[in-house]
């Protein structure tokens, strides 16, 4: 049995420490990876659903928001000193700067949505509660295996209090934008 202080520990990365490993070359500009709770996690290249997925919801949103939200596209949300995802995508707070000066932040965020076609137990199991944890107000889950689309609202405590999975025939409110509803009845092709 080892003694408490011979217990191996975990080094956890920070957001600059991420930034600067890229800086010096030991992560490619390239690379598909997000900064998790410290880790570094690689993410599965997107096959043509996800990628289709992704640009269909990039444009009802776009649509629907007009010129009241931005809408990010597999790009970094600050979320802590610790995480740094890259939802699949995400609808923001108006900026007209379009975030050049900085990555939105949690506070930023009206909405964040993640597709999985492989990545299912990871986006349940490790997004869900890390967005619920930094009080993202709405997040959608995806599932293409399944064709069900999962909404998480009004986060308290480290999960969301509301989980439902909303009729697609009908056009679905973005609780944080009032008075937007994006037609959805062709998610699934």
């Amino acid at each position: 049995m080892y003694a408490e202080a011979e217990l191996p520990r975990r080094h956890r990365i920070s957001v600059a420490d991420y930034y600067r490993m890229a800086e010096v070359g030991i992560l490619d500009h390239e690379a598909r990876v997000e900064l998790i709770d410290g880790d570094i996690i690689d993410m599965p290249p997107p096959g043509s659903p996800h990628a289709a997925t992704v640009t269909y919801l990039t444009e009802v949103l776009v649509r629907a928001a007009g010129d009241r939200a931005n809408v990010l596209v597999q790009n970094p949300v600050r979320l802590s000193d610790f995480s740094e995802p890259q939802p699949d995508v995400a609808l923001l707070r108006r900026r007209d700067d379009f975030y050049r000066e900085r990555h939105p932040r949690a506070d930023d965020v009206l909405l964040l949505i993640e597709i999985s076609a492989t990545s299912l137990p990871f986006d349940r199991e490790t997004k869900l509660p890390l967005y619920a944890r930094h009080g993202i107000t709405e997040f959608w889950l995806v599932d293409l295996g399944s064709r069900r689309l999962s909404r998480y609202r009004a986060p308290q405590r480290g999960s969301y209090t509301l989980v439902d999975e909303p009729d697609l025939g009908t056009p679905l409110d973005v609780s944080a934008l009032s008075g937007v509803a994006v037609d959805l009845q062709r998610l699934f092709g």
